[in-house]
């Protein structure tokens, strides 16, 4: 029994491998991506006080427990 597992755990059909991908197709997504990731935390850690893009406390309320759970300060 434990033979028939270690087998099968180790033949893979000849169509399953996959191409890598290249770098020319990732780079355009990993870089949106790290720019959502920075527009992200400008909101949650920088949206307030003299910094602020948008009036009043509103973007503050929505990101306020992230905003602790981060470590950022706000009061």
């Amino acid at each position: 029994m434990a033979e028939a597992l270690a087998s099968a755990a180790v033949s893979t059909p000849a169509g399953s491998l996959s191409a890598p991908l290249p770098v020319r197709a990732v780079l355009p997504w990993a870089l949106f991506v790290g720019l959502l990731m920075l527009v992200a935390l400008y909101f949650v850690g920088a949206e307030q006080g003299a910094t602020a893009v948008f009036a009043g406390e509103g973007v503050h309320e929505w990101v306020h427990d992230g905003r602790h759970l981060l470590g950022f300060p706000c009061h």
